[in-house]
């Protein structure tokens, strides 16, 4: 299992460029990759519960040129809110600048208010999410060939780069998992304990009948620092143990706790086994002269 981190980009006024250090921080800690999450148009302002003001995409892209290693993903990106060619463009050039370390995460989304006021069908978001993967599937592998699609078809064109790009289903409801396994290379699940997340992960497996990646995204509390590093950290054999390949941690709040909790999440001895390649863990375990290698 690898130990991943959503960043903590909540606040309207926050700087931005305290996202670089939080990047540059997890890669150096060890963690496999870091993550945020999507909002356009929540009706309250955003913060715990609809993630930070700055476009997630476009904040990757410049994550990646300041990193080398870590993977880049979108936990998740609101698919039927947007255009998905233009979401296939987007993610085909992030991949590309960024060494082929993007992962497209996706959901179907939840809030119907921003459904309707951004003009979008909330009724059909689901039919809508698994047609736009499809589709960006297709442009991703046969370069824009004609589709065919209720939603999405088109007589084909130019398009490029045409490079395959993970897509992950975030999701722990059975049309979300019916989702993965039609059409994801990945699965995420939100807010699930471990023994839920290993029958949720089950189900995938009966229903695709081929490999998809599983993992999960929990949130560190909010309590004190040093109580809730140490709950998440009893938490993460238990993770590995029910088949969990990658657990993003949300470390939610002010950019300075979270990075400071990050911090002390990977010099844990839980940790350790869980980190690509890190001083912390290279320092605290002597004994282990290598990790798994990252995505």
């Amino acid at each position: 299992m690898e130990l991943h981190a959503v960043l903590p980009a909540e606040q309207a006024d926050a700087d931005p460029r305290r996202l670089v250090e939080l990047a540059r921080s997890a890669e150096e800690l060890g963690y496999g990759g870091v993550w945020l999450p999507d909002h356009l148009l929540p009706p309250k302002p955003f913060g715990a519960q609809y993630g930070g003001p700055h476009d997630a995409l476009v904040t990757l892209a410049h994550l990646a040129a300041v990193t080398e290693r870590i993977e880049l993903g979108t936990s998740v990106l609101i698919l039927p809110l947007r255009n998905p060619f233009v979401v296939a463009k987007q993610a085909a050039t992030l991949a590309a600048l960024s060494g082929d370390r993007f992962v497209l995460g996706v959901g179907a989304g939840w809030e119907k208010y921003e459904f309707d006021a951004t003009g979008a069908d909330f009724t059909t978001r689901g039919a809508r999410t698994t047609s736009a993967l499809r589709l960006i599937r297709d442009l991703h592998t046969t370069g824009g060939a004609p589709f065919e699609d209720p939603h999405y078809g088109h007589p084909g064109g130019h398009f490029a780069p045409a490079r395959p790009v993970p897509l992950l289903v975030g999701g722990t409801s059975d049309a979300a998992l019916r989702r993965a396994a039609a059409v994801g290379d990945r699965w995420q699940a939100f807010a699930l304990t471990p023994e839920a997340f290993a029958e949720r992960a089950a189900r995938l497996r009966e229903l695709a009948g081929r490999p998809v990646g599983v993992e999960a995204r929990i949130g560190m509390g909010d309590g004190p620092a040093a109580e809730a590093v140490a709950a998440t950290a009893a938490t993460l054999d238990s993770w590995a143990a029910v088949g969990a390949e990658r657990l993003a941690v949300w470390f939610s709040g002010e950019a300075n706790s979270a990075g400071e909790r990050m911090r002390a999440l990977a010099a844990r001895p839980e940790a350790a086994p869980y980190l690509a390649g890190s001083d912390v863990a290279a320092g605290a375990h002597p004994k282990m002269t290598s990790q798994a290698p990252v995505c």
